[in-house]
């Protein structure tokens, strides 16, 4: 099972669009050396809306063998049809990725057993394990509990990023679920309390900018130590608010280029932050200690 910290790894880019490799090559080694447990690889963050096919999986290639097994490499591979998921998880699998991470289908809006079963088909095809990922702002789905405690039976289906940030939702899918089965945060205000409740971990934003104090936190909270855990979070905490003054990764793209770590590359229809949040999010860095 993975645990701790894993980042939503942003995908750098040139200012022309152009994906940035070394910029790439130098994320992955900072963030292995500063605690990072698991780097997820072209997910929300990592536009993975923007990439072509090819970029991708490159992407997903690329980190995979640098990585080399020293942390886990989990693989964005979700779509809303279900014949690309299994062609993106498919190829995943055989970069040697150790697990793949699947949003819900998004704009086609698909029921409760459409979930259920775009997810079943996904993991019967291919035998790697799998994240299920719950965004309803982004996707205009909602994965209910019931749906997530079926898809629990099936073995390769290992654990769920929720990302509502409804500590009531995460108390519920706590009560549901198998104890092997993995409950994750995607949302960085909220991932704390969720590690708390018995939560493994966060699929984290604001470890792209901070991943020591992110890594720290989720030791903290996994060993029980909320004390320790709240304390080096209150210092982050304007990080997982300025983060998300815009749509992610607008933020966090710029908050990497400020810190000297990216260039100032984003795709449309993303665009660059907008000037009147530059004070707001350049003071937060300050504040947690990473500019």
């Amino acid at each position: 099972m993975f645990s701790g910290s894993m980042v939503a790894l942003a995908t750098p880019m040139y200012a022309d669009g152009g994906l940035d490799w070394d910029s790439l090559h130098n994320l992955v080694e900072w963030h292995i050396e500063q605690g990072t447990r698991a780097l997820v690889a072209v997910g929300t963050t990592g536009e993975s809306a923007t990439l072509d096919v090819n970029e991708h999986l490159e992407v997903i290639r690329r980190v995979v063998d640098q990585v080399a097994g020293r942390i886990a490499v989990i693989a964005g591979t979700g779509a809303n049809s279900t014949t690309e998921a299994i062609e993106l998880t498919e190829t995943a699998a055989k970069c040697g990725a150790d697990a793949c991470l699947l949003v819900t289908p998004y704009y086609n809006k698909p029921t409760q057993e459409g979930l259920f079963q775009h997810y079943k088909t996904v993991a019967r095809a291919v035998s790697i394990p799998q994240i299920l990922y719950n965004v309803p702002g982004r996707t205009a789905v909602d994965m209910l509990p019931e749906t997530v405690q079926r898809l629990a039976a099936i073995g390769n289906i290992v654990g769920i990023k929720e990302a509502t940030g409804d500590m009531e939702r995460a108390r519920t899918l706590k009560e549901m679920l198998p104890e092997d089965f993995a409950i994750y945060s995607g949302d960085d205000a909220t991932a704390l309390d969720l590690i708390l409740l018995g939560g493994h971990g966060s699929i984290s934003v604001t470890a792209n900018v901070a991943p020591a104090a992110v890594a720290q936190v989720c030791e903290a909270a996994l060993n029980g130590d909320a004390e320790t855990a709240r304390a080096i979070d209150q210092r982050i905490e304007i990080l997982h608010r300025m983060l998300f003054l815009e749509a992610n990764p607008i933020p966090v793209k710029w908050a990497l280029r400020e810190m000297g770590r990216i260039d100032g590359g984003i795709r449309l229809p993303l665009t660059n932050l907008s000037a009147e949040h530059h004070a707001a999010v350049r003071e937060a860095l300050r504040s947690a200690g990473v500019l």
